[in-house]
This record gives C-alpha cells, structure tokens and sequence, in this order.
C-alpha cells in the first residue's frame, strides 16, 4: 500500500532523509520511530504532498506521487502533530468543508460525518464550536476528519502527543479499531510503548536512515528477553539475558539488590540506535 525507494530530503546541506527505502502492506499498522530530527514528519510530509522529494520515489496505493500527486492525495487521510482544526467552527462545519474539498455531495457529507462522529462519540457536540472540546476531543475529531472521504491509508503523526494516559489509550482502541476495519496505518510517535503496543512492524529511524525494521518482538529479541538495570558511578546501565534462569542467575551472584523485568521495545531501540527516542 505504501512503497518508498530511496527516499532523499535535503534542505540546504542537511539530509533530513538519506536513502529511506520500505514497504508497508494492506491492512498493516506499521510504526515509524525515532528521536526529533530523526526524519519521521519529513517522510510523512513527503508522502502526503507537503512537501516535494529531492530524490527516490514514492508510491501510495500505486500511485506515484511525483508523477500525479493529486491521486495519490485522495488515497489518504493525514493527522498531523499539531491541532490543525478551525476552533471557530463547529464540529460539523469541520467535517463539512474537508468533505467538500474532496468533492463529496452534500448527502454524502451528512451522513458520513454522520457516521464518524458517532464512531469517534463526538455526535453530542456535532453542533459545539472546536474551541469547547478538550485536548482529546479534538484529537478524535482530527482522526474522524482525515477518514472522512474513505481513505485507504491513514496518517498519523504523533496522534496522542500531549495527553494523559487514559485519553491516549482510548484513542489507541480508535486506531486499532480503523486499523481492523482494514485501513492500513502509517504512525509517528515518541511513546514506544504506544508503537509497541500498536505496530505490527516497527521502523527505527536515526539521521534519515533507517537503523532496523521488523516486528516489535522480533526487535526485542535481538537485544534478549530479560534484563535488569543497574545504576552507577556512570549512570545507568542495562543488561539483558535471552532467559530467565540465566538472568536470575547473574543477579544471585550480584552484590547490589536488582530487579528483573522483561526487555521492552525501548530497549531494542536504545541498544540498535544508540539514543532515546524522545531526544
């Protein structure tokens, strides 16, 4: 569904993107990580029309999108990272022009925005101004807005940043919900639990490059399924077992009190790239 060949983004002597190459599959949520500067809205930029390529190609349902950018367009939705929705609208205000703008009728608009605020629970505040509804609402409305004229790939840059816990894991249901509904899914986000929880594949990006690809645990496995850390004159330090008996095995014979956890998708990201995503 989305397919990328040595994708290039200069600006000036920066190479935001140097080489990306990946693809994602119908129906797949597929996670993109990496700290800022990493290069993660600049392929989604890239992919969306925001901004034009310096090198490679890009494909979105089939569609090149250097070569008809248009089309391509229609084949998505987009959430960025910020809140880009008018607060001096009403919510159906909102949902109506992003409807017209891809030249849906009238009934057409009324009964999918319809649809999508019931599926988003935002039908009691249809008639509301955006600048009522709390950070969360809006970050619903994002969603339902961007799946407005049936796109069969969704963007989501940083979708849940800035808030709290339970209103991000309820947007989580929501994601994995379009996702099972078979949209396929294309995420941002500096929360690795959220890509850890969510992804089917996990890319993890680093100076435009991308340092490892594969499914989360898979990823983990590379690093152990154990560990436990231990903090020094140096700071802290991690190690990691590919078992539990070996683990418990090395914390017997230490001197300081260590508690053992399982590895997680962090710590494959740590040791593959060498930094912490929320650089």
């Amino acid at each position: 569904m989305i397919a990328i060949e040595d994708l290039r983004k200069a600006y000036g002597g920066t190479q935001a993107l140097d080489g990306i190459s990946l693809n994602v599959r119908a129906g797949e949520l597929f996670a993109y990580l990496g700290p800022n500067g990493a290069g993660k809205s600049t392929t989604i930029r890239i992919l969306t029309g925001l901004t034009r390529l310096s090198g490679g190609r890009a494909f979105l349902g089939g569609v090149d999108i250097a070569a008809d950018p248009i089309a391509a367009k229609r084949q998505c939705g987009v959430v960025m990272q910020h809140v880009n929705l008018d607060g001096d609208l009403t919510v159906v205000e909102n949902m109506d022009i992003h409807g017209r703008l891809f030249g849906m009728s009238a009934a057409a608009r009324a009964a999918r925005t319809a649809e999508l605020l019931d599926y988003v629970d935002l039908s009691d505040r249809a008639e509301g101004l955006v600048n009522t509804l709390s950070g969360g609402m809006k970050r619903r409305l994002m969603i339902a807005r961007a799946l407005m004229h049936r796109p069969r790939i969704l963007f989501l840059d940083e979708p849940t940043v800035g808030l709290d816990a339970e209103i991000r894991r309820r947007i989580w249901g929501l994601i994995k919900q379009i996702q099972g509904e078979g949209t396929t899914v294309f995420l941002t986000t500096h929360y690795i639990e959220e890509a850890e929880f969510l992804a089917d594949r996990v890319a993890f990006l680093d100076r435009g490059r991308i340092r490892a690809l594969d499914t989360p645990p898979a990823l983990i496995a590379r690093v152990g399924a154990w560990a436990f850390d231990r903090l020094g004159p140096g700071g802290m330090t991690t190690e990691y077992f590919a078992d539990r008996d070996t683990a418990q095995a090395a914390i017997a014979k230490a001197e300081d009190a260590l508690t053992l956890r399982r590895a997680n998708l962090e710590d494959a990201f740590l040791t593959l790239t060498g930094k912490a995503v929320r650089q």
